[in-house]
C-alpha cells in the first residue's frame, strides 16, 4: 500500500491545465501526456507497441509516401479543425497517387501555455478521422517549445498506401484533348477560414469542406482505371493546381467560367474581401484530368458518391507552347488564370 501511494501520480487536469515545458522533456508528464491524452484517443495495437517505430506488415505492391504540415489559424474552424484536417490532407495526398492509404504518423509541435483542454479536443477530432477512414495513426512524436515560439500547435502527418495494380498517375500525363473534371464546389475551406477570421457573418454560413476522399477515389478508379491526372486543389485553389499540371505535362488549359461550381455565400465573400474563388483552398475537393471519351462515366461515378454530387466537368486540355491556363468568361471574353502573385490566404492549412 506504501509503495502505491509512493508511485502515485495525480492525472493530468484536462480540463483547466496547460502544456509547460516538462510535457516535452522525456520524464514522467511526456510520459503522462502521452498515455493519459494521445494513447487514449488514437490507441491501435501498432501504437501500444510503444517502440521508437512501429513494426508493419508487409504490404503487396508499390508503395506511396506523402508528408504534410499543419499551421492552419484559428485551430478551430466551422466545419472541421486541425487535427481532422492533418488527417484528411495526408490520407487525399496519398490517395490522389492512385494508392489505397494504410497508415499514418503524427508529430506535434505544442507552444508552452496551450491548454490542455484544446489539445484533448484536437487529438480527440483527429482520432475520430482516422477511425471513420480506417487508417490507424500507428506512431508519432511531441515536442514542446517556449511560449512565443510558436502558434499553439503544430501538426505534422506522414501517410503510407500501396499503389494499385496498373494504376499510374501523375502531373506529367495530361494530354491534349483530355477532359477536366473538379468534384463539387471550390473555395468553401479557404472561406471557412476567412470568415471566422474577419469576423463574416452570412445566413448561410460557410464550412470547410475538409473529408477524406480516398473511399470516392476507391469508387471512381475501379469504374474508371484509366484515369490520366488526380490532385487535391488546397493551397493556391484550383488556379495553382492547374498551372503546376501545365507545366509538369507542357500543355495549356481552357476552362468555361460558366461550370465552374461556386456557392453564392462563397462567391458573396470572396467579392467581398476582394478575392478570387479560383485561388482559394479547399481540402475535400479532387481535380481529375482524363480522355474525353471516359468523361461522362467519371462525372456519374462522382455524381453518385456523396462527396462528389456537385461535381462538374470545366474544361479540356490543348496545346500551347507557353502551358497557359485560360477562361472563358461570362461575358464572351477570356482571361489568363495565372499562377497567384503573392499569399492571398496565409495559414490556411
Amino acid at each position: 500500500m506504501n509503495t502505491v501511494k509512493a508511485n502515485y501520480v495525480r492525472p493530468i487536469d484536462l480540463r483547466n491545465g496547460r502544456v509547460d515545458l516538462s510535457h516535452g522533456a522525456g520524464g514522467r508528464a511526456m510520459a503522462q501526456l502521452i498515455s493519459e491524452l494521445f494513447a487514449r484517443h488514437l490507441h491501435n495495437p501498432y501504437l501500444a507497441q510503444g517502440d521508437d517505430g512501429a513494426a508493419l506488415p508487409a504490404a503487396a505492391g508499390r508503395l506511396v509516401l506523402a508528408t504534410d504540415a499543419h499551421v492552419v489559424s484559428p485551430l478551430f474552424f466551422p466545419g472541421g479543425d486541425i487535427g481532422c484536417l492533418s488527417v484528411h490532407g495526408t490520407l487525399n495526398d496519398v490517395a490522389v497517387m492512385g494508392a489505397t492509404p494504410l497508415y499514418l504518423t503524427a508529430s506535434f509541435i505544442l507552444e508552452e501555455g496551450f491548454p490542455l483542454a484544446d489539445l484533448d479536443r484536437i487529438v480527440a477530432s483527429m482520432a475520430k478521422a482516422s477511425r471513420d477512414a480506417g487508417v490507424p495513426v500507428v506512431t508519432g512524436d511531441t515536442k514542446v517549445v517556449e511560449r512565443g515560439k510558436a502558434d499553439g500547435v503544430f501538426i505534422s502527418t506522414t501517410g503510407l498506401g500501396v499503389l494499385r495494380e496498373g494504376v499510374s498517375l501523375s502531373g506529367a500525363n495530361a494530354q491534349v484533348g483530355d477532359a477536366i473534371l473538379v468534384s463539387g464546389r471550390i473555395g468553401d475551406h479557404g472561406m471557412a477560414i476567412m470568415s471566422v477570421r474577419e469576423g463574416l457573418a452570412f445566413d448561410a454560413p460557410i464550412v470547410s469542406d475538409t473529408a477524406a476522399l480516398h473511399g470516392m477515389i476507391g469508387e471512381l478508379l475501379d469504374e474508371v482505371p484509366n484515369l490520366h491526372t488526380l490532385r487535391d486543389a488546397t493551397r493556391g485553389g484550383l488556379a495553382a493546381t492547374l498551372n503546376e499540371i501545365c507545366h509538369q505535362s507542357g500543355v495549356g488549359m481552357m476552362l468555361e467560367e460558366s461550370r465552374i461550381p461556386v456557392s453564392p455565400t462563397v462567391e458573396a465573400a470572396c467579392e467581398l474581401l476582394g478575392l478570387d474563388p479560383l485561388f482559394v483552398a479547399n481540402e475535400g475537393k479532387i481535380l481529375i484530368i482524363c480522355p474525353q471519351e471516359d468523361a461522362e462515366r467519371v462525372l456519374a461515378c462522382l455524381q453518385n458518391h456523396p462527396l462528389g454530387r456537385e461535381a462538374c466537368m470545366i474544361g479540356k486540355v490543348c496545346a500551347d507552347p507557353h502551358h497557359f491556363v485560360q477562361m472563358r468568361t461570362g461575358m464572351g471574353g477570356s482571361r489568363i488564370v495565372d499562377w497567384m502573385s503573392g499569399d492571398q490566404l496565409p495559414r490556411i492549412c
